[in-house]
Formats: C-alpha cells, sequence, structure tokens
C-alpha cells in the first residue's frame, strides 16, 4: 500500500476499526475514507454499490459487525448472523466488482485453487444471482461457467421438471 492511496476502512469506530485508524494514522496514511453507520448501512447492498462506485478505494479493511454482549448474541443469534454475512458479502462483492487492489490478489489466489478444484465452486451475488463459477461444471452437468452466468434462474435451470417433487 501506498502512503497516499484511497483506503477505505469500514466499522472505523469499533474496537479493531479504531485501533487500525490509529495505526494508518501513525503510519502516514492520510486518505481514508469512513462512513459512520448512519451514513451508510452496510447491510443495504444498493447503499454499498453507491458508496463503492462513488469512492472507489484503493484497499479495504472491514472491521464493521453487528455486535452486542453474551445476552444479546444469545438472544438474537440470527439477527447477528444474518447482518454480519449481509455485510461481509456486499462490501466483499463489491470491492471486487471494483477492482480492490488487494482482493484482486487474494482473488488470483483462490482461482488458482477453486477452477481447480473436484468440486463445483461458485459465487452467489447478493441479488441472489450467480456471479462465478467454475470449470468444473463442464464436467458434471455439461454447461460451461459462460453458458451458467447467461442462465436466468441458476441452478434451478439444470434440474429436470420431472425431478421436481
Amino acid at each position: 500500500m501506498n502512503r497516499n492511496d484511497k483506503i477505505y476502512v469500514a466499522g472505523h469506530r469499533g474496537l479493531a476499526g479504531a485501533a487500525l485508524m490509529r495505526r494508518l494514522q501513525a503510519s502516514g496514511y492520510t486518505n481514508l475514507v469512513v462512513r459512520t453507520h448512519a451514513e451508510l448501512d452496510l447491510t443495504d447492498s444498493t447503499a454499498v454499490a453507491r458508496f463503492f462506485a462513488a469512492e472507489r478505494p484503493d484497499h479495504v479493511f472491514l472491521a464493521a459487525a453487528r455486535v452486542g454482549g453474551i445476552v444479546a448474541n444469545n438472544t438474537y443469534p440470527a439477527e447477528f448472523i444474518s447482518q454480519n454475512l449481509a455485510i461481509q458479502t456486499n462490501v466483499m462483492t463489491e470491492a471486487w466488482r471494483h477492482g480492490v487492489e488487494a482482493l484482486g490478489e487474494s482473488e488470483a489466489k483462490f482461482h488458482a485453487i477453486a477452477d481447480h478444484s473436484y468440486d463445483v465452486e461458485l459465487w452467489i451475488g447478493t441479488e441472489g444471482r450467480l456471479i462465478w463459477i467454475n470449470p468444473r461444471i463442464i464436467d458434471m452437468f455439461g454447461y460451461t461457467p459462460e453458458e451458467c452466468l447467461a442462465m436466468e434462474n441458476f441452478p434451478a435451470a439444470l434440474v429436470e421438471p420431472e425431478d421436481v417433487a
């Protein structure tokens, strides 16, 4: 990372995010982009997409999460996991779509493994649509990744009507 790169720190007010901000600032990074929850709801995929399109950060640190104490975590476990997965999915999807540098490096490493997996590996976006699938789909179903990406209702399109109960 260069000192003048645009860096988005999601969750800059939390324990980990605040520590990360202090460290980045102490190391001379000045082009830091932050948003409070009131300014940007990370569970809102449309808002996150607009943010990434407008800001176009070079690097993203994801320290945002819905957190609570032991009682809150035990009382609302589904809400916590659902909201945290939405935050992660939205931020990572938009970082990927906008070519965030570190994510690109991670994606290259991922493809080195996933493209040669024995299983079908795929990504479903926040809108419920297929956004990536590895070439193993050809061997298993006879369709190319490009054909699968073009299907309106993947993976339902692969199921024969008589096989549906």
